[in-house]
């Protein structure tokens, strides 16, 4: 499987990642879907604090173990459980951050973390504090890069400029080209990349987006133009390409793009996106058609 270098880090990624949230509490199943993964030639695993209240990470941990020195581990910290875990805040601090890493290594099994990332983020944080903490930990050993994860391209550009980050985690899909308008170009500029996350926009981009639809729509998408817009995508590629090929290639095509991290809860649907990601690339005629196709929208909030 094809790798892509992260930033300017020495680290190698596969151009598709496994997104752990989806892998639910079942360590059986979770372990059968990380072998396909891994002999597959993924290398590059997605988690956080957050998930399940630290199981992911314990869970992750475990079915890498025998792995540990040919993978990409990447967890991300910032929001903080309450004591009853009721729910969760937002906390950035230097304090917690430096506290939470030593939790998230003891779940993983681990004594490093290869990217550590800062779970959302507004402007109104006290960013270099944030930095200072990632940082020392990257001094010590703990991490050996960090990165963020927002679609803000306020706090994006902001850490672009201060720190050392590698890369940043946004949604990006045919559905949501927001990132294209902004926050790509200044991520270009300081030779950061992209970890993808929704590529598929939560399934409507796969082979089952008829079942995917709903009344909400998605994003500025009402439900009404999804059921003329997809079938219609897929008709003009059907004898060439499938949905799921189409919406990995199609990100993938960027250049600041190192990873598509897409979560799998089961084998098959993991094995779909692995030959999605193993087709050619789009031509330059496909990738025109498809933007043709879809909106060329952008953030309406956290504006530069």
């Amino acid at each position: 499987m094809e790798k892509r270098k992260l930033g300017h880090s020495d680290l190698l990624v596969s151009v598709i990642g496994l997104g752990c949230m989806s892998l639910g509490t079942d360590e059986k199943k979770a372990q059968q879907i990380i072998e396909v993964a891994l002999d597959s030639g993924i290398n590059y695993f997605d988690t956080a604090d957050l998930y399940d209240a630290g199981n992911n990470e314990k869970i992750i941990g475990q079915a890498l173990k025998h792995v540990r020195s040919d993978v990409i581990i990447a967890t991300k910290v910032g929001n903080r459980w309450k004591e009853d875990h009721s729910g969760w805040y937002w906390d950035p601090s230097k304090t917690y951050i430096k506290e939470a890493v030593k939790q998230s290594l003891k779940r993983l099994g681990t004594d490093y973390i290869d990217l550590y990332q800062l779970h959302g983020g507004t402007i109104e944080d006290r960013i270099e504090e944030t930095i200072e903490a990632f940082e020392e930990l990257k001094d010590e050993g703990v991490i050996r890069y960090y990165g963020i994860s927002s679609i803000r391209p306020n706090v994006i550009k902001s850490y672009a400029e201060k720190s050392n980050m590698v890369s940043v985690m946004m949604q990006y899909s045919l559905l949501d080209r927001r990132p294209e308008e902004q926050a790509i170009s200044i991520l270009q500029e300081h030779g950061i990349s992209v970890v993808a996350r929704g590529p598929l926009a939560k399934g409507l981009l796969s082979e089952r987006f008829m079942n995917k639809i709903s009344e909400k729509g998605y994003l500025d998408y009402s439900s009404e133009e999804l059921r003329v817009l997809l079938p219609n995508i897929k008709e003009q590629f059907a004898q060439n390409r499938s949905m799921n090929a189409l919406s990995l290639q199609f990100v993938l095509a960027n250049p600041t793009v190192a990873s598509c991290v897409a979560g799998a809860s089961s084998v098959p649907q993991l094995q779909e996106n692995i030959r999605a990601i193993s087709e050619p690339p789009l031509s330059h005629e496909e990738m025109e058609l498809l933007k043709q196709l879809t909106k060329s929208n952008g953030y309406s909030e956290h504006r530069i």
